[in-house]
């Protein structure tokens, strides 16, 4: 395990990333099928919070598509990214990323039930229903994980036993996703695979005003568990030893998790490699002390996600890409090159 540094050492990364968080979302808003300047960012802007003047074509675009999708890429880059930094402080285990407990794949499945059940009996489709069903998913996967994965006349799981049940659990969930995608019929079918490959362009104000209250709120309660995380990398005995509710420490880093990622995964369907590469790149940077990885990791998945979702909407104008092929395809190579080039996990 590295040292951990003074937090002095940490000083100078918070503010270049917000730096950089701040030009790439004002990159986001800017470019796309349609151009948007400063300008008319700053004069719609001025004209919502006036209440007078009629708004422009290109104002009502910033407000009502790019803005909310812009801050929305934010919160749920954050999310993914913070989601990582505490999956694999609390398994110790520099590959797992947040959709290992079942977490995205149950909302996937959630999901999915809603999109082949919802036109067969003629559900009402109202805007947060989707959402709802994709939550409810997430959170009865990582539930069946947690607690099958305790041991008959145990107390408490390992974290070997948490990895394996998870892993389990994701393939039943995502069989259960194949086999809805096999008997829907075209219309639902390709509703499926395109939110299961991420998709950031539902985004309004609505959901960016959900996902970010919940997003600040896990935030802030993953930066109170830091110090515990900190101390669980030396082992579950030694954590024990120094005062560590394990038991409970495992219980709440769970909770805060599929809150997040299940209500990100909700609204803008399953993104991956996110969670995964981000805390690599963090420790590169200046190592493993979680309150550095949280906080700064928080930035670096909205960067992160900023620029994919730019690639998606830019490569093949005026369409998009899914922002999971993005990911993805990025995120593969930049994972495999961090693996064969440094020793840096914990």
């Amino acid at each position: 395990m590295k040292k951990s540094r003074h937090p002095d050492h940490y000083a100078g990364v918070f503010p270049v990333l917000l730096i950089i968080l701040i030009i790439f979302a004002l990159v986001s808003i800017r470019y796309g099928a349609v151009k948007i300047s400063l300008g008319e960012m700053a004069s719609a802007l001025s004209k919502y919070i006036s209440g007078q003047g009629e708004q422009s074509l290109n104002e009502r675009i910033f407000m009502e598509i790019r803005l909310p999708r812009a801050i929305m890429t934010l919160f749920v880059g954050a999310s993914l990214a913070i989601g990582g930094v505490l999956m694999q402080g609390l398994f110790r285990n520099p590959i797992v990323e947040p959709g290992l407990v079942g977490t995205s794949s149950g909302a996937a499945f959630g999901a999915s039930l809603y999109f082949v059940l919802g036109a067969l009996f003629h559900l009402d489709t109202g805007e947060w229903t989707l959402p709802l069903v994709a939550c409810a998913g997430g959170m009865l996967a990582t539930y069946l994980v947690f607690i099958l994965s305790r041991p008959k006349q145990q107390q408490r799981s390992s974290i070997v036993s948490l990895l394996l049940t998870g892993i389990a659990i994701n393939a039943l969930f995502l069989s259960g996703v194949g086999f809805l995608s096999y008997i829907a019929r075209d219309p639902q079918a390709r509703s499926i695979t395109f939110w299961n490959l991420g998709t950031l362009s539902g985004a309004n104000w609505h959901s960016v005003l959900i996902t970010g209250t919940m997003t600040l709120i896990c935030f802030f309660f993953a930066l109170r568990y830091a110090k515990p995380l900190n101390t669980l990398m030396l082992g579950e005995e030694e954590a024990i030893l120094f005062g560590v509710n394990v038991k409970r420490l495992k219980a709440k880093v769970l909770l805060i998790n599929v809150v997040m990622v299940a209500v990100a995964t909700a609204f803008v369907g399953v993104i991956s490699f996110v969670g995964l590469v981000v805390p690599h790149l963090l420790r590169m940077l200046r190592g493993s002390d979680h309150r550095f990885l949280i906080l700064n990791g928080a930035l670096l998945g909205g960067i992160v996600l900023s620029a994919a979702d730019l690639v998606a909407r830019l490569l093949l104008m005026p369409a998009e890409l899914p922002i999971g092929i993005v990911t993805s395809v990025v995120g593969v190579p930049v994972f495999i090159a961090l693996l064969r080039t440094k020793s840096y996990y914990f």
